[in-house]
């Protein structure tokens, strides 16, 4: 892990270092590139694996979904894909009465903060019979997709599914190629109305187009991987999505006061996400970063899944010196991370100045996983920077808002000549032409 002191590096390189990869610039590794050779018959890049796989589904259906499942997962579709009410109550058997518990309590935290989020429709008078307005609606069908990959989320399937539940969505439906009783039972509790045993690129493009089983939905939510991410990239327009969301990632801004093992605790913890992870550090301390690295180390020992940390570690993980608290907030903004720690004496001091962030964890008590399972706020964040336009998932992702308006005559008499002079002026006389038909 690099450890670099803003003393005597450029900010140019610093900056180079804390510039994340977007989704779009992940390379597959050489083991996924033989494995769709195999597939494909020759080497695709992932956008041109997707878009053939994409545009299959929206041209075959279900027949291709059952061809891809097949050629990709090896497993053989049957039936109608959907997983049945007596799997759930299977399911159940296997999930520990606490982990249940925990999940309900998960699940209760999530609904009651997005519930504060909920924004109300308005209607103002213009006059004294006209009015001006707004009709807030929830959308009508929304698809999750969950991945299976090597460990299940449940704690996803309640952050993405709850807040549409609070807005009010009629039907969602989620796809997941991995029935682990833990997502399944996570998917009775937050409220799912119909399990698909699909994922990939297919499951995205079945949920954008609609098959013969799988309806088509309004919007795609749902962590995923390249292909998947690529995938609602290449459906977009057609349905709507949440993000385009790369490798996890945390920058912690730490202080001469900081809890090393509480720091280096915070770094695996999304360290062992995956090998693409990335874990910053900006301390103000150069003593605490080398404490810092020494710590990772000897915590990276006893994680079961430390083959991932350590590769995301060596690969992504960092630690600058920052000369003081203002550039080390400085450096924050610009990375724009998915999680944002302020281990210092007094966070809430620094909170005004953080411009850029998915998500604030504020004192050494506020660790990134309380967000993760159980606070309430949501964990799908904005990642690779995009925390600089983009917002966490929240209620007013599974809504849309639609304008009113209602003129009396004498109003739209009052207003006709101006509106006339701008149509004109645009060269839109038929619009002009509605109005002076009115007068």
């Amino acid at each position: 892990m690099k450890i670099i002191d803003s003393k005597n590096i450029e900010r140019g390189e610093i900056e180079r270092l804390l510039t994340k990869k977007s989704f779009d610039e992940v390379e597959l590794s050489p083991k996924i590139r033989e494995v769709n050779k195999k597939i494909f018959g020759e080497d695709l890049s992932a956008i041109e694996i997707v878009r053939r796989i994409v545009n299959d589904v929206r041209r075959r259906g279900d027949a291709a979904l059952i061809d891809w499942t097949k050629k990709i997962d090896g497993v053989e579709l049957a039936g109608d894909f959907t997983v049945a009410e007596t799997e759930f109550d299977e399911a159940k058997k296997f999930v520990e009465p606490e982990v249940f518990a925990a999940l309900e309590h998960a699940a209760e935290n999530i609904r009651r903060y997005h519930a504060e989020q909920l924004p109300r429709s308005w209607m103002t008078w213009r006059g004294e019979n006209s009015l001006l307005g707004q009709a807030i609606i929830p959308l009508e069908r929304v698809g999750v997709y969950v991945p299976g990959g090597t460990a299940a989320y449940p704690s996803s399937v309640l952050m993405n599914v709850i807040p549409a539940k609070v807005a009010g969505v009629r039907e969602i439906v989620m796809c997941t190629p991995n029935t682990n009783p833990h997502v399944l039972v996570a998917a009775k509790i937050a409220g799912v109305d119909k399990i698909f045993k699909i994922g990939g690129a297919q499951a995205i493009a079945a949920m954008a187009f609609g098959t013969e089983k799988i309806p088509r939905v309004n919007k795609i939510v749902g962590p995923g991987n390249i292909f998947v991410t690529l995938a609602k990239k290449e459906v977009y327009g057609h349905c709507d999505i949440d993000m385009l969301a790369g490798p996890s990632e945390i920058l912690i801004i730490a202080d001469e006061f900081a809890d090393p093992v509480y720091a280096a605790a915070d770094m695996l913890s999304q360290a062992e996400h995956d090998p693409l992870a990335c874990s910053i550090v900006i301390t103000t301390s150069a003593e605490l970063a080398e404490k810092i690295a020494a710590q990772v180390d000897i915590q990276l020992e006893k994680l079961p899944r430390r083959e991932i940390a350590a590769a995301s570690i060596e690969r992504n993980g960092l630690i600058v010196v920052a000369k003081n608290l203002n550039e080390a907030v400085d450096f924050a903004n610009f990375s724009a991370p998915e999680h944002l720690e302020l281990l210092t004496n007094n966070p809430f001091e620094l909170l005004p100045k953080i411009k850029n962030a998915g998500a604030i964890f504020l004192g050494e008590y506020s660790p990134e996983p309380l967000g993760d399972y159980l606070a309430g706020p949501n964990h799908v964040l904005p990642t690779g920077g995009t925390a600089k336009f983009y917002s966490v998932l929240n209620v007013e992702t599974f809504l849309k808002r639609t304008s009113l308006i209602s003129y009396t005559r004498a109003d739209l008499l009052d207003a006709a000549d101006d509106i006339i002079r701008l149509a004109e002026a645009e060269g839109l006389k038929a619009h002009a032409q509605a109005i002076r038909k009115r007068q």
